[in-house]
């Protein structure tokens, strides 16, 4: 460019800018190199007085809210700048409709000379007939190039995030980056110790801000103090307090999250595009989520049963530090409503009861009600004879693996479901072939309608028939991989002295009390248990020896009715029912 002959002195910020988001390459477009072009270019230039240098160092030129453009534009309303010099319009932002407002309108405005070296651009100079073409293609082209790479940055992540890969600033409290690789995490021993207790508590009867209360009194560091300990650069705009403290939400957040059981969740925020900068939460089906990537620190069946306890209404009575043993459990047979705790002092002893809620409320259902410690010795008493009965169901499934019955069963049902996937080739080519009859004119469209509803019809079957041998198939594979999980459950329970809160809440799914004093306990994992007798009754109910002298395990489930004098009397309860009946 040409000196100005001019008496004006200009007061000039020379701003650069660089950002890997962007696809800048750092070796030529460095802060350094961009303030030595910029600097040895007014060398010559004695009309222009550099008052300062503006830098933003990691930020994309998509959007202007840069801290450092920002201060400068106040320094020019200021009225202390009056001139910008940037090595090329792509230093100065990538943003086609903000890069051509401030050069077009802004600066011109207030009175700003603009110069973007490399693009040999002065606006002092004016403008020729091919700046008014280049300049905002150029500013079109630096826009689509940050466009580009943009696309190209969220599909890498998006890869990345589908392989397991953690890409977070910070792991999640309870680990930490692997040193050796920043996209896997190993667990902190220290706060994982945390977390299991958080858990644990939970399970308990713990409210959300009790646990909160107690790790504060425990002096644990809060998620945000701790990674600050660790020497970690961690800000939040939740903070409220100098030291962040322990709080219900923060506990809250811990008991919802999928990562404590090996489970990467990931995606779960966007943004429109690379020039909106707002975050949107993504619908939940659109996260991506995969299993098994890292190192689980709470067992799934606990996190499944807190997930549970976080969905019902269930509250800390005054002066108690955890909810009642059976508290969110316990419905109504009849009309369904929660039974509701109550407790009545009389000749200076206090008397527990459920009554029910809807009973209580409004009077709309039968004032049927239950002694609480008899309720507690019946599930109590029904929960350990179906962890024997479980056990039990577990020894004949293993038996039966052994049989040369179940495997030839296998084996047959793998043999017809070749014959139909054949079946159902061949109605399949016959269709085509049909076609091509119908094309080239060797059969009428009335033949052509008349065979095609046949073959349908035949593949039709063979599909239905591939259906069912497939569920038959998975019913003989299924039992052993199924029972190798559910059973596991109660089998850990098999030496059970006394119901707790925890157990309550992992194996029970719900207690119904009917009218007439029955209780019938639904158990967790009824539906594996039933296909698991199923599949018991349908191999002609073999019992294995070892198993014999414990009696029938494929008997109904027993019934047992609270009489007046607190006494629980077991009986058969006639057909099998859906629910373990006490």
């Amino acid at each position: 460019m040409e000196n100005l002959k001019t008496d004006r002195i200009y007061h000039a910020a020379v701003y650069v800018r660089l950002s890997k988001e962007d696809g800048d390459k750092e070796e030529s477009d460095s802060i350094v190199n961009q303030k030595e072009l910029i600097r040895a270019f007014l060398e010559d230039k004695p009309d222009i007085e550099v008052c300062g240098e503006w830098a933003d160092d990691g930020y994309s030129g998509a959007d202007f809210e840069r801290p450092n453009f920002q201060r400068m534009i106040r320094e020019i309303e200021a009225g202390h700048i009056d001139c910008v010099v940037v090595k090329d319009l792509s230093r100065f932002g990538r943003n086609f409709v903000e890069a051509g407002r401030y050069i077009d309108q802004i600066f011109p405005a207030l009175g700003v000379r603009f110069i973007a070296v490399n693009d040999g651009f002065d606006s002092a100079k004016g403008r020729t007939s091919s700046d008014r073409i280049l300049i905002p293609f150029k500013n079109l082209i630096n826009d689509a190039y940050c466009r580009d790479i943009s696309v190209k940055v969220r599909s890498q992540l998006e890869t990345k995030r589908k392989k397991g890969d953690f890409i977070g600033s910070f792991a999640v409290y309870g680990y930490l980056k692997d040193p050796a690789d920043r996209h896997r995490l190993v667990v902190d021993e220290y706060a994982a110790g945390v977390v299991k207790d958080i858990f644990r508590w939970k399970l308990e009867g713990a409210s959300q801000q009790r646990i909160a209360d107690r790790l504060n009194d425990r002096g644990e560091l809060s998620p945000m103090e701790y990674k600050r300990f660790c020497g970690m650069r961690y800000q939040s705009g939740f903070q409220v307090n100098a030291k962040a403290r322990w709080t219900a939400v923060a506990v809250g957040r811990i008991l919802r999250n999928e990562l404590y059981i090996g489970t990467m969740v990931q995606g779960k925020r966007t943004t429109p595009n690379h020039k909106v900068k707002k975050t949107l939460l993504k619908p939940s089906e659109e996260w991506v989520r995969v299993e098994g990537s890292h190192e689980p620190i709470i067992d799934r069946e606990d996190f499944l049963a807190v997930g549970r306890l976080l969905l019902q209404d269930t509250r800390v009575a005054p002066k108690e530090e955890t909810v009642y043993l059976l508290s969110g459990l316990v419905f109504c047979a009849d009309c369904g409503f929660c039974m509701v705790r109550n407790s009545v002092c009389r000749n200076g002893k206090t008397y527990v009861y459920y009554m029910c809620g809807n009973n209580r409320t409004n009077g709309k259902c039968s004032s049927h009600r239950v002694s609480g410690g008899q309720l507690e010795q019946s599930v109590f008493l029904a929960l350990k004879q179906h962890i024997g009965q479980t056990v039990d169901i577990d020894r004949v499934l293993a038996y039966i693996d052994t049989l040369p019955y179940h495997q030839a069963e296998v084996e047959k049902a793998d043999r017809q479901l070749l014959k139909k996937q054949e079946e159902a080739e061949k109605y399949t080519r016959l269709k085509t072939s049909l076609y091509e009859s119908l094309m080239e004119g060797i059969v009428s469209k009335g033949e052509y309608l008349e065979l095609k509803s046949l073959y349908d019809g035949k593949l039709q079957e063979a599909q239905a028939a591939m259906e069912r041998l497939r569920k038959e198939m998975e019913g003989l594979l299924q039992n052993r991989t199924d029972g190798t999980y559910w059973i596991e459950q109660f089998k850990k329970h098999r030496n059970l002295t006394e119901l707790t809160r925890h157990i309550a809440v992992t194996l029970i799914d719900r207690i119904e009390v009917c009218e007439d004093c029955r209780i019938q306990v639904r158990f967790k994992y009824q539906d594996s248990y039933e296909r698991a007798l199923s599949l018991i009754e349908g191999m002609g109910k073999i019992q294995p020896p070892d198993t014999a002298s414990r009696g029938n395990v494929f008997s109904p489930v027993n019934t047992a009715i609270l009489s007046g004098n607190g006494m629980i009397a077991f009986g058969n309860g006639g057909n099998r029912s859906r629910k373990g009946a006490v």
